[in-house]
């Protein structure tokens, strides 16, 4: 008994003595905080009651389910609401910045821009004028001119270039390519087209001073057509150079559309002019708007075989703000010719129209039978081109409206001859 007494005792005094250690511990450890209270969250500023979508928020709803929502207690807020008011900033919302802040705004207006030319009896262009000179009227109304400038513009031009002309007049032509890049400047850009049978693209737009533009247009040199004269009836009209019974040239071949040994049928003329001006047009509608979009066509005006009409080639021309500029060639350039040309019989080819794309566009055209000429006419109307006024007014008129708008310019200035766009279709690519 004496020695378990002994072993007891021992544990007994351990055991009191670490009570007593974690009691002193406990009462030396700091409180731990409780979590803080949950609390309504404040009212919206401006709104005295429940916010509807759409609708803003406000005392009263229509809606039955916003109503039966406030005859519901609202539960008390535990803590009431700070006594001043938060500070409102006095812009709304912040400003944006990076993809957003270069958002594209669009805006519907209607802001037509009229080239005008301006010479005086001599045919020399005529400086100095002022926008208190000039007077716009669309559809029979004066309209406010909104901005005047003198400044040159960029030119962006598509070189159209007839290779159906006879050898002579083709080998004229050549020699003066080597100038058009004369009349340009770095500014500029061109691209070149020719036809015979239908249009041929051999570069888009490129630099007015570039290598590549003098290297295109010496490719785009051609021999041009032989004119014969045309013999169809008589002993004469059978085909005199043969070769196995058959006639060396197969489009005077006797028999079947060909005719017969006494009737031959001379084969039609082809000249695809509308095509052409039709597919540098759309080349040309691409361009930015900002840049001045002409078409150079330099050719004798005959038309025969497009498959796209006048009408539909103008109208195209005036949606997409593009003037024609023309160098008149060959036998339609003559003196007194280049006038006769301009009646057609029905059924037969078109000798010259080249005078109603410059007249429907705002163009100007010149006619040239020498090398010497033709060089100059390229300087002269890419000058014109590049130093014409530019009067931009706002329409009154719909945007929605597409029908054509005539568009009348006036000088208040004696003996001087206006030449600007007479109307235009309006379209959502020219507003953009």
């Amino acid at each position: 008994m004496n020695v378990g007494w002994k072993l007891i005792a021992p544990a007994a005094l351990l055991v009191a003595g670490l009570a007593l250690v974690a009691g002193t511990r406990a009462q030396q450890q700091p409180s731990v905080p409780d979590a803080p209270t949950p609390q309504a969250p404040p009212t919206l500023h401006g709104a005295d009651g429940p916010i509807t979508p759409g609708m803003g928020g406000g005392p009263q709803s229509n809606s039955p389910s916003s109503s039966s929502t406030t005859d519901q207690p609202q539960p008390a807020a535990t803590e009431p609401p700070p006594s001043s008011p938060p500070v409102q900033d006095s812009q709304a919302t912040p400003p944006e910045e990076g993809a957003a802040a270069a958002a594209r705004i669009v805006v519907q207006v209607n802001e037509v821009v009229v080239p005008v030319t301006v010479k005086d009896a001599k045919g020399n262009l005529v400086a100095g004028l002022t926008w208190r000179d000039f007077k716009v009227y669309e559809n029979n109304r004066k309209e406010n001119i909104a901005v005047f400038s003198v400044d040159p513009a960029a030119l962006s031009i598509s070189f159209v270039i007839d290779q159906t002309l006879p050898a002579n007049v083709m080998s004229q032509v050549n020699q003066s390519m080597g100038a058009i890049q004369g009349a340009l400047t770095p500014y500029d850009e061109a691209a070149v087209f020719t036809y015979t049978n239908g249009p041929k693209e051999w570069t888009g737009f490129t630099g007015g001073q570039s290598a590549l533009l003098p290297a295109v247009l010496s490719l785009a040199k051609s021999t041009g057509s032989d004119p014969q004269i045309p013999n169809n009836s008589g002993p004469l009209a059978g085909c005199s150079i043969r070769q196995n019974g058959m006639c060396v040239d197969p489009n005077l071949q006797p028999g079947r559309s060909a005719g017969n040994d006494t009737f031959i049928t001379i084969p039609k003329e082809i000249h695809t002019l509308n095509d052409s001006i039709l597919a540098a047009a759309k080349e040309l509608s691409t361009r930015p708007k900002e840049r001045r979009r002409i078409i150079y066509v330099v050719s004798d005006g005959k038309e025969y075989g497009s498959k796209a009409t006048l009408k539909e080639v103008v109208k195209y021309l005036q949606t997409n703000n593009i003037a024609v500029f023309a160098t008149l060639v060959g036998e339609s350039a003559r003196f007194g010719e280049e006038w006769i040309d301009r009646f057609h019989l029905p059924f037969t080819m078109y000798d010259n129209i080249l005078y109603k794309y410059t007249a429907a566009t705002g163009g100007d055209m010149f006619a040239e039978g020498q090398v010497n000429g033709m060089e100059k006419s390229y300087a002269k109307i890419a000058e014109e081109a590049r130093t014409q006024y530019t009067l931009i007014y706002l329409s009154h008129e719909s945007v929605y409206d597409d029908r054509y708008r005539q568009i009348n310019v006036i000088i208040d200035r004696p003996n001087v001859v206006v030449t600007a766009k007479p109307g235009y279709y309006p379209s959502a690519q020219v507003y953009r």
